[in-house]
């Protein structure tokens, strides 16, 4: 028998403890629970720790199976499988999360309590069969995935954001604020990004609006992708910014790192919270201040939602023309009038009339994206703004989406078109060397 320090051996009876509630019957649990024992007597955890995945895998669950067979009570192929299984997720993974955490099919998970987990498949909502033992089982779940990435979680600081290890954004509340017990959000990001191909087989745009827009992000025009929570903004922000050349050094500033660029030449920043002592949390305004001083070709935001708008805008109208962000709002005026809050935020008492001359001069293109309620999206704007004529900023619609009803099968029924007006940004794209056909602007589609 190999000895473990008492810590060691306390945190490995805390994860074998808390396994999710079985499906077996008494005698069987028993049997599982002896196992569990026996089991935090054996193993060396500091040795797995230092093991390649694989092959500690395999080792604890060699050892699973022949302290199964020591018991004497006889458990079924599929039986043994599972327990294994349940003692290796909360070994290695994050328990009963894990098997929908490999299904590539969930794109959300979502934990309401211990005993209440749902799911979004394709834009829809579903409840799955998981469920944790208890709060203290789905805490100490919630520790493993704060711990790994420098955070905490407790009474004090009972909210935070953090990812794991494959990008997946993870939101965490607890008690006081969460009332019925610990919630936990997982917003999922695939291995492979989504292409403009791939959105454009899902019906999110026309091939016509792809043209527009990859032309827009070539000859540097300033977008902003506006959407509610979940619309796709995030995945279409990594496709418009595919389109940005090689050749320029793009610096991107997220809250939480989940941008997927592929080009070369990506500088990646990110926040920081405050500590236990509430102090050295970097916000996103300091890091677009200090990306102005990286000698930036783009500045990449993830999602503007503070009073880093001011400074955004700033960037956009000094020079740094072809920035691209996103911000949460259900119209392109609606997305302009919270710019407009935003900057007010910054508490530098400017007029309202210079803010909106500001976003008028430097904003030239909203995106808005939404999703529908059978679960697709779909780019519903596509909006250039003109300039400021008194007190308001111009807009005028270069694409729409309009929704007419729901099919039989519960799909949203609807048609992209054109609204046949030319953008002011054709003389841009011109002068880059990037005309606009006509026909682009005479497309009318069903879906």
């Amino acid at each position: 028998m190999v000895s473990m320090p008492s810590s060691t051996t306390s945190r490995l009876s805390s994860v074998l403890d808390h396994s999710p509630k079985p499906l077996l019957g008494r005698a069987q649990q028993e049997v599982k629970s002896a196992v569990h024992h026996e089991l935090i007597k054996k193993v060396d955890l500091e040795k797995l720790l230092f093991m390649e995945d694989t092959r500690a895998r395999q080792t604890l669950l060699t050892l699973i199976l022949q302290l199964v067979s020591e018991q004497g009570v006889p458990f079924s192929a599929s039986e043994r499988e599972r327990l294994a299984n349940e003692v290796l997720d909360e070994v290695f993974g994050l328990g009963p999360l894990e098997p929908l955490l490999q299904d590539p099919t969930v794109n959300d998970i979502l934990v309401n309590t211990y005993e209440s987990v749902y799911v979004e498949r394709g834009g829809v909502l579903e409840k799955t069969n998981v469920s944790f033992k208890d709060n203290t089982h789905l805490m100490h779940i919630i520790d493993k995935i704060v711990s790994s990435v420098g955070r905490r979680v407790d009474e004090s600081a009972p909210m935070v954001d953090a990812r794991l290890a494959d990008g997946s954004r993870v939101n965490i509340i607890i008690p006081p604020l969460a009332v019925d017990g610990p919630i936990l959000s997982i917003r999922r990001f695939g291995t492979t990004p989504l292409t403009a191909d791939d959105l454009l087989s899902y019906g999110e745009y026309t091939p016509q609006m792809l043209d527009i827009l990859q032309k827009a992000v070539k000859a540097r025009l300033n977008i902003v992708i506006s959407g509610g929570t979940g619309s796709g903004k995030t995945t279409l922000l990594n496709v418009l910014s595919g389109f940005i050349s090689e050749r320029e050094r793009i610096v991107t500033i997220e809250d939480s790192a989940e941008l997927q660029l592929k080009q070369a030449h990506v500088v990646r920043l990110e926040c920081r919270p405050p500590n236990v002592e509430g102090k050295g949390g970097v916000r996103q305004r300091e890091l677009v201040i200090n990306a102005l001083r990286m000698r930036p070709d783009r500045i990449v935001v993830g999602e503007v939602r503070g009073e880093e708008a001011l400074d955004m805008l700033q960037a956009m109208n000094t020079g740094h023309d072809g920035s691209v962000t996103t911000i949460h709002a259900n119209s392109p005026r609606d997305a302009l009038s919270r710019i407009e809050t935003m900057c007010m935020m910054a508490n530098l008492n400017l007029p309202e009339k210079a803010v909106r001359q500001q976003i008028a001069a430097a904003i030239q293109l909203i995106v808005q994206i939404s999703r529908l309620s059978d679960g697709s999206r779909r780019i519903t704007h596509v909006t250039e703004i003109t300039g400021s004529s008194g007190d308001m900023v111009s807009m005028q619609d270069i694409f729409l989406f309009e929704k007419r009803g729901v099919g039989p099968n519960g799909k949203v029924l609807g048609r992209f078109y054109a609204t046949g007006i030319v953008p002011k940004f054709a003389e841009k794209l011109k002068a880059s060397g990037i005309p606009i056909p006509m026909s682009l602007l005479d497309m009318s589609e069903e879906v």
